[in-house]
């Protein structure tokens, strides 16, 4: 979770989804609030870590910052280097993961169809938008957290491209790589308290209308592709914080087009390859769950 949330286009959620810790992620979640404090004097510490489920939340917490911090470098590097290669794997991970999500939907009736349709809309329309260049005051990274952090309980809608739409994205990685504590705690206690929020709002819609969001689920990973695909057109460019000229505003191309265009291989094999390596990891994925669910069933009875 913690690299994909890295990469501008990937969500930790579906990452959560795919490795079927989702629903444990958000009722964990939810359950930090007013009535957690009340327990701890109470009850003790040992009631209190119980009730939070906090052996499993340090666990993906403490793989999610190490993963984020170890990682941070090598991305840039890659998306430096290796570009459509990394976008490749990662359209072909999320083409997977949508397939994955959406065989959970036990029927396709008109209210998950309308839910789908709009799942992929809003996270199609989401791709498209404009980045803006955001303030660096404190009260800003402090919002800014608040709303990436909610990606990683959000398949299909990348916390790291929200942060590029909000105009945080490399001012974060700056902060990641540099150590800047007042920073990174600002925006830290920004996201505890989004996804803290949003958690109550995915749990309900879970127990309630399971399928219809499901269904919403795959619909935000289907559109979310549009950012993923490897060969693109610049349509405008801007300078980072490093001085260096990097796009803004792209358009998906064919590769046919991208050679003509740019006088470059587009790559086509190694791009495919990608690909289907991606969609292979979630195969796998789907082929474990299958079995798992299968042996759950032949031992229910006996249990």
């Amino acid at each position: 979770m913690g690299a994909v949330d890295v990469v501008p286009g990937v969500s930790g959620g579906t990452i959560a989804l795919i490795t079927g810790i989702y629903e444990e992620l958000i009722l964990s979640i939810r359950s930090i609030h007013a009535g957690l404090l009340n327990t701890l004097f109470r009850k003790g510490l040992a009631a209190a870590w119980k009730q939070a489920n906090g052996n499993f939340l340090v666990t993906v917490v403490g793989g999610i910052l190490i993963s984020i911090f170890s990682l941070a470098r090598l991305l840039s590097w890659l998306f430096e280097h290796h570009a459509m290669l990394v976008w490749a794997f990662f359209f072909g991970l999320i083409a997977g993961s949508a397939l994955f999500v959406g065989k959970k939907v036990e029927k396709w009736h008109a209210s998950p169809l309308i839910s789908l349709l709009t799942g992929t809309v809003l996270a199609y329309y989401i791709t498209l938008a404009t980045p803006s260049t955001g303030p660096e005051y404190l009260w800003y990274v402090f919002l800014s957290g608040s709303i990436a952090f909610c990606a990683l309980i959000l398949p299909g809608i990348s916390g790291a491209f929200l942060l590029i739409l909000l105009g945080k994205y490399e001012y974060m990685l700056q902060a990641v790589n540099e150590l800047n504590l007042s920073v990174l705690f600002t925006f830290g206690i920004g996201g505890i308290a989004g996804v803290i929020a949003f958690s109550h709002v995915i749990a309900w819609l879970l127990k309630k209308h399971p399928q219809t969001t499901l269904a919403m689920l795959t619909g935000f990973m289907i559109g979310s592709l549009n950012k993923l695909w490897p060969w693109k057109e610049v349509l405008e460019t801007r300078i980072n914080s490093a001085g260096d000229i990097v796009p803004l505003v792209e358009k998906n191309i064919l590769p046919s087009t991208y050679a003509g265009m740019y006088d470059k291989d587009p790559l086509l094999g190694a791009v495919l390859l990608c690909m289907v390596a991606g969609f292979g990891i979630i195969a796998v994925f789907m082929y474990f769950s299958r079995k798992k669910r299968q042996q759950m069933s032949n031992h229910g009875p006996s249990v």
